[in-house]
C-alpha cells in the first residue's frame, strides 16, 4: 500500500508572491509620484513618505562600496530564499507559525533583489520619526523581512519552551 505524503507548506509561497507584488507596486507608485529626498507628511510628528535609495543592506550597510555589494546581497537573498523554500517543502502546511514567517522573508528578499537588479539600488520611502529620532527609511519588502524574522525568533522561542516543558 502506498503511503500518502502529507501536504507541505509550499502553497505559503503565495504569501511571498503577494509580498513581491505589493512591494513592487508600491515602489512603482513611489517612483512615479514622490519627489526625491523630499518629506511628504502622512501623519505629522510620526510618518512621512520620503523617496530615497539604498545600495547597501539594512541601515545602508556597505552602501558606498562601489557596486559589488549589490551582487553580494542579491546572491545572499537568493540563497536564503532557496533555503527557506526548501524548509517549506519539509514543513506541514498547517504549521503556519513556521510557514508564514518563512514566506514573508522570501517575499521581502525577492522584492529587494528585483530592485537591486533592475535599478542598482533598493527604493525606500517610508520614514518614521518621533521628535528628533528618525528611523532609517524602509519599504514594504523590508517590513516583510523584519516581520518574518521576528516571527521566526518568537515562534521558535515559544516552540522551544513548549518542547522543554514536554520533557519535564
Amino acid at each position: 500500500m502506498m503511503k500518502l505524503a502529507r501536504p507541505n507548506a509550499l502553497p505559503w509561497l503565495l504569501v511571498s508572491a503577494l509580498v513581491v507584488v505589493l512591494d513592487q507596486w508600491s515602489k512603482l507608485w513611489v517612483l512615479r509620484s514622490l519627489p526625491e529626498f523630499t518629506d511628504v507628511v502622512v501623519i505629522p510628528g510620526f510618518w512621512n513618505w520620503y523617496r530615497t535609495y539604498n545600495t547597501g543592506a539594512a541601515f545602508s550597510f556597505l552602501a558606498n562600496s562601489g557596486g559589488w555589494q549589490i551582487w553580494l546581497f542579491s546572491a545572499l537573498a537568493a540563497v536564503i530564499s532557496a533555503a527557506l523554500t526548501y524548509a517549506l517543502a519539509g514543513t506541514q502546511r498547517r504549521e503556519w507559525k513556521t510557514a508564514l514567517p518563512y514566506a514573508l522573508v522570501i517575499g521581502g528578499a525577492i522584492g529587494n533583489v528585483i530592485d537591486r537588479v533592475q535599478h542598482g539600488h533598493v527604493v525606500d520611502f517610508i520614514k518614521w520619526y518621533v521628535g528628533d529620532h528618525v528611523w532609517p527609511a524602509f519599504n514594504l519588502a523590508d517590513s516583510a523581512i523584519v516581520g518574518g524574522a521576528v516571527g521566526i525568533i518568537l515562534f521558535g522561542l515559544f516552540a522551544g519552551s513548549k518542547r522543554e516543558n514536554k520533557k519535564d
